[in-house]
């Protein structure tokens, strides 16, 4: 009789592909928060091969039908922008003004305040602690503005007394897509929420078009 042979070993290489596996279907919606975290802590601390496989054997491989077809270009897939640690949970300003934009992840609960000040909140290249966010804004005597990629799913549930609370970026947002709850409370001054295509992609845009223009 023959020894059993050993298991395979896992490489750091393949724990970070099952990590993006799981990093994917969270941001379909497939695995909630608490799942997720438990099946990626498994995976960065397995030993072996088989101890990857059944994190992910009841998900679908990485890319395949995660988005309709003509949402799987750069700035419109959610893989990987989803589940990241938070690097701000909230911003003040006091005759003065904060911003939070480019590259950044907003946490699950983000709260802004304003008062007689400014305030720029920037989801366009954001990614994100959750798939559930709740943004909320305060301002007195001042301003907040948010500015929400088209793709993204916004609900706005804010509202203002002397002031406005503008809800026309509110909207659904492509499958896959966080949910972002933006409330909170103006006084005497205004939240903003507007829809904006990113910089790069506004500029491609502009290059097919005028390439269409030429080849009329």
């Amino acid at each position: 009789m023959t020894d059993e042979l050993p298991a395979m070993r896992a490489s750091d290489a393949e724990r970070e592909q099952t990590a993006e596996r799981l990093r994917e279907a969270m941001a379909e919606g497939r695995l909630d928060m608490a799942e997720f975290q438990e099946r990626l802590d498994a995976a960065y601390t397995a030993r072996t091969r088989g101890e990857l496989v059944p994190l992910v054997r009841d998900l679908p491989v990485a890319g395949s039908g995660a988005l309709p077809e003509g949402l799987e270009g750069p700035g419109h897939s959610w893989v990987g922008r989803v589940g990241k640690p938070a690097t701000s949970r909230g911003g003040f300003a006091f005759w003065g003004g904060f911003a939070r934009r480019g590259k950044w992840t907003v946490g699950r609960a983000f709260t802004g305040v304003a008062i007689q000040a400014g305030g720029e909140i920037d989801l366009r290249e954001a990614d994100f602690e959750d798939r559930e966010i709740v943004i909320r804004c305060f301002t007195l005597m001042g301003g907040i503005a948010v500015t929400v990629p088209p793709e993204l799913h916004v609900e706005v549930t804010g509202f203002g007394f002397m002031g406005g609370f503008d809800d026309r970026g509110a909207g659904e947002g492509t499958p896959g897509s966080p949910r972002v709850r933006i409330t909170g409370f103006a006084l005497m001054g205004g939240v903003g929420v507007e829809r904006k295509r990113r910089k790069g992609e506004k500029k491609r845009l502009e290059k097919e078009r005028r390439a269409g223009e030429l080849e009329g």
